[in-house]
């Protein structure tokens, strides 16, 4: 049995494997495509999660759950992988990450209106820190800038659009499942079908043919492997380890994810990019603070 000290550590190990995701998919899609990318990503995510999690039992599952769980998590997948691939170049790309970044507070917000979450009034300034941290990091250098964020946004909607959308999906997903899932995981199916609907998407749009080289494979191998063992160090750590520490560390995710990215890019990132990341990271913790301690009725 593992021990709980090396179960937090595991679930670590999961957050650094999350971080690398924006900076790994984007690596991938500018050899392969947006799409093309992204199916290639999940299919090895699925492969690997299959032998690490295996296929879960479908007739032990909810079928609320079954329905509802895959829609909203192949719906989520395709948006954050795709306004990262439809970036127009690296600094935007990590800029949607960031925008992604707006599901922790959302899921909070939500949880409020949905499932009957106490909480204090932190959950206000905590969500409206996160937003201006966000409009702070698409200001550009400049850092609160409402014209340039805009003239950002409209360089690239559906990108900044997509990236949006699936902050909003995530967070009604973690909602919903909290209540509809009965304990039960349907990761590797949910991976698998959303590998299927890129695939289906790529053949029917008629997307470029991939170019496979050696820099390719190296980012698809390291992609697939975050984004399956991500999960799997996951599950270990909120079973076996420490959640406290597991859930407050989750919550510096926009920071270690720039970081990683501006890294695996090679893509600088200006003082105001970073005071707006601190500021998604701060209003997440304050959301999070608000409902701490205090039990929803829908539980």
């Amino acid at each position: 049995m593992i021990s709980r000290k090396n179960a937090t550590l595991v679930g670590l190990l999961a957050i650094f494997f999350w971080s690398a995701i924006v900076g790994l998919i984007r690596g991938v899609t500018e050899s392969l495509g947006a799409v093309g990318g992204a199916a290639m990503i999940y299919t090895v995510a699925s492969v690997l999660l299959l032998f690490t999690a295996g296929f879960p039992k479908l007739h032990e599952f909810p079928r609320r759950y079954l329905i509802w769980g895959s829609i909203l998590f192949v719906a989520y997948e395709l948006c954050l992988s795709l306004s990262i691939g439809y970036a127009r170049s690296n600094r935007q790309a990590i800029e949607v990450g960031m925008v992604n970044y707006l599901w922790p507070a959302l899921t909070m917000v939500f949880a409020i209106a949905f499932n009957n979450q106490k909480s204090s009034l932190l959950i206000v300034p905590g969500f409206a820190i996160a937003i201006t941290g966000v409009c702070w990091v698409l200001g550009g250098d400049e850092g609160l800038d409402f014209a340039g964020m805009l003239a950002n946004i409209q360089d690239t909607p559906l990108s900044y659009g997509l990236a949006f959308v699936g902050a909003l999906i995530w967070a009604t997903y973690c909602t919903i499942t909290a209540r509809i899932s009965d304990g039960k995981n349907g990761i590797t199916l949910f991976f698998m079908l959303t590998a299927c609907v890129l695939w289906v998407q790529y053949l029917a749009t008629g997307a470029p043919a991939m170019r496979f080289d050696l820099s390719a494979v190296i980012y698809l191998a390291l992609a697939g492997a975050v984004m399956g063992f991500g999960y799997g160090a996951w599950n270990v750590g909120i079973l076996h380890g420490n959640v406290t520490i597991l859930a407050g560390a989750s919550y510096f995710i926009p920071v270690f994810s720039a970081a990683l990215a501006a890294a695996i890019l090679r893509t600088p990132l200006s003082p105001p990019f970073w005071q707006g990341a601190a500021m998604v990271c701060a209003g997440s913790i304050l959301c999070w603070l608000a409902t701490r301690g205090r039990p929803s009725k829908a539980a």
